[in-house]
C-alpha cells in the first residue's frame, strides 16, 4: 500500500498491459483513471476492476484532447501488433505523435509526471546486438511497419523536447517483447499466435527458418519495471530498456508451447514479413543499475500461466 496516493491516468487502460498496470496501480492504493478507444482494448480485461471504489474507465480516444486534473500519466495508447498497427496505419501514427502531444499537454496543463511506453522496434532491424539504449537503429521510415516504429520514435521526440523546453518530468520505457494473460487472440504476436494455434489443433506457423530470436518478458515483470521507472527522481528520464535479455529461436519457442500444451501440431513455415527484424534482444544494464530491476519469472512459468489464460478463455 503507498502511502500517498495518487491520481493516475493511464491511457490504453484496457489493453493487455494497460489492465496489468491498473491493476497494479490499484494494489499500491492508488485511485486511477483509465482511458481506452477500444480498438483494441477489451472492456472484460478490466471487468474485474469495475467495482472497485479507486477505479473509473472512459470511452477516449487520445488523439482528441482530454481535460483531467491528475498527478501521473503512463501513456500506453496503441496498437502494439504489427496486425492491429497495420490495419490503419495513418491512424496508427496519428495515435503515438498526436496522442503524445494531447498528453504532454496535459501534463503541463495540471504539473504531472509523465510516462511514455515506447518500443524495442524504435531499434528497427538492429546492426548491434545485444541493444543498448544509445544505439540509434536501423529503421526503414517507408516500410509497412514505418507507422508504428517511426510513430515511437517521434513520441520519444516529443518527449525530450518537452522536458527540454517545458521542464516537464518525463520517464521513458523501450519496451521489448512481452506476454502473459490478457494478450488478444488475434493480435499476430507470436507467443499468442503459437498457444492459439496448438490449443486449436490447429498448424503453427513459423515465419522465416525459425531461427530468428526474440526475448520473452512476462507482464508482471514488466509491471514491476514500469513502477520502479516511474518512481525514480526527476533526473531519472530514460530511456531504459525493459525486456528480458534471455533469447530463444522461434523454431524452439513453438516447440515449447507445443509440449506445454500437449498438442499435435505440425510446424509450418511461411516467408518472413517484410521488415521482420531477425534478432531483436535488450542490453538491461541501465535497468539493473538504475531502477534494481530484471525479470525475476522464467519462460516455462509465464508459459502456463498464459496457456492457462487462453484455456479459460475459448471455454467461456
Amino acid at each position: 500500500m503507498s502511502y500517498t496516493k495518487k491520481r493516475i491516468l493511464v491511457t490504453g487502460g484496457a489493453g493487455f498491459l494497460g489492465s496489468h498496470l491498473c491493476e497494479r496501480l490499484l494494489t499500491d492504493g492508488h485511485d486511477v483513471l483509465a482511458v481506452d478507444n477500444y480498438f483494441t482494448g477489451r472492456r472484460d480485461n478490466v471487468a474485474h476492476l469495475l467495482s472497485h471504489p479507486s477505479f473509473e474507465i472512459m470511452r477516449h480516444d487520445v488523439t482528441f484532447p482530454l481535460y483531467v486534473e491528475v498527478d501521473e500519466i503512463y501513456n500506453l495508447a496503441c496498437p502494439a501488433s504489427p496486425v492491429h498497427y497495420q490495419f490503419d496505419p495513418v491512424q496508427t501514427t496519428k495515435v503515438s505523435v498526436v496522442g503524445a502531444i494531447n498528453m504532454l499537454g496535459l501534463a503541463k496543463r495540471v504539473k504531472a509526471k509523465v510516462f511514455q511506453a515506447s518500443t524495442s522496434e524504435v531499434y528497427g532491424d538492429p546492426t548491434v546486438h545485444p541493444q543498448t539504449e544509445d544505439y540509434r537503429g536501423s529503421v526503414n521510415p517507408i516500410g509497412p511497419r514505418a507507422c508504428y516504429d517511426e510513430g515511437k520514435r517521434c513520441a520519444e521526440t516529443l518527449f525530450f523536447d518537452y522536458h527540454r523546453q517545458h521542464k516537464l518530468r518525463i520517464k521513458v520505457a523501450r519496451i521489448f517483447n512481452t506476454y502473459g494473460p490478457r494478450m488478444h487472440p488475434n493480435d499476430g504476436r507470436v507467443v499468442s499466435n503459437f498457444i492459439v494455434q496448438a490449443l486449436r489443433g490447429e498448424d503453427i506457423t513459423i515465419f522465416g527458418d525459425g531461427m530468428q530470436t526474440r526475448a520473452f518478458c512476462y507482464v508482471d515483470d514488466l509491471i514491476e519495471g514500469f513502477v520502479r521507472l516511474m518512481a525514480t527522481g526527476d533526473e531519472i528520464t530514460g530511456p531504459i530498456n525493459l525486456g528480458n535479455p534471455l533469447e530463444i529461436p522461434m523454431l524452439q519457442l513453438a516447440e515449447r508451447v507445443t509440449a506445454l500444451t500437449g498438442a499435435k501440431s505440425k510446424l509450418v513455415f511461411r516467408p518472413l514479413p517484410v521488415d521482420d527484424p531477425m534478432q531483436r534482444c535488450p542490453d538491461i544494464s541501465k535497468a539493473k543499475t538504475i531502477l534494481k530491476w530484471q525479470p525475476a519469472i522464467d519462460l516455462d512459468h509465464g508459459l502456463r500461466s498464459t496457456i492457462t489464460y487462453f484455456k479459460t478463455l475459448f471455454s467461456a
